[in-house]
């Protein structure tokens, strides 16, 4: 793909939500990273210990305000136009440090997710690649306004999955998902540079506004 010079490229934010140093989810996120960038993107990639926050505790919110861990992410998540959470899959659901750190930043006014892209993917030793955690990961994400892309890519057998160079053994699986990043990508670009069609969103119930507003307009 080649950039449009009369536009910057779009930037989008990769982490991977597991504090393991080997984890199987910073492999694959660092993948997915290369292959942004190589659709023409510009790449933050971050970790989860960039976002160290305690549990989310009301008391400590109003005594001491939103956490420094919190107040990165939702700093990064802000200076981007899209987002890529590569997950582990816990008990057929999210990690609760990845839902921990969402519950924590939905709580900063104004929240960042709303309006952003989302691309899932999820590396798991599991056959099913974690993807039963990244379906229920898509509820707090779109409940916030999260644009989550349809498409998501789930890696199974992922601890034999990965190539000494960083690549997917299986050439299927690789062009997979360099498909659906570019796709992605491309998608991002067309909502950012020509966005002509007035979008509407609504607000979520976790939003506290001081007028009675119940759905919003933005060019």
């Amino acid at each position: 793909m080649t950039t449009d010079a009369h536009f910057p490229p779009v930037q989008v934010l990769v982490f991977g939500a597991a504090l393991r140093a080997g984890s199987l989810n910073a492999r694959l996120a660092s993948l997915t990273a290369r292959l942004i960038a190589q659709a023409g993107a510009e790449v933050d990639i971050g970790r989860m210990h960039d976002f160290d926050m305690p549990l989310y505790d009301g008391d400590v919110e109003a005594a001491e305000g939103p956490p420094h861990g919190a107040l990165a992410l939702r700093d990064r998540i802000q200076r981007c136009d899209a987002f890529v959470i590569s997950s582990p899959e816990y008990n057929g659901s999210v990690p609760g440090l990845l839902k921990n750190a969402i519950d924590w930043v939905s709580r900063i006014t104004p929240q960042p997710f709303k309006t952003k892209h989302a691309l899932l993917v999820s590396a798991s030793p599991s056959l099913v690649g974690g993807n039963r955690g990244l379906w229920a990961l898509r509820v707090p994400l779109e409940h916030l306004g999260t644009r989550v892309y349809p498409d998501m890519f789930s890696l199974a057998r992922a601890y034999e999955a990965f190539t000494e160079d960083g690549q997917l053994a299986q050439p299927d699986l690789q062009q997979r998902l360099a498909d659906t990043v570019s796709a992605f990508v491309h998608f991002v670009e067309a909502d950012v540079r020509y966005v002509c069609l007035r979008r509407r969103w609504y607000e979520f119930p976790a939003e506290y506004t001081e007028a009675p507003v119940t759905h919003r307009a933005e060019d």
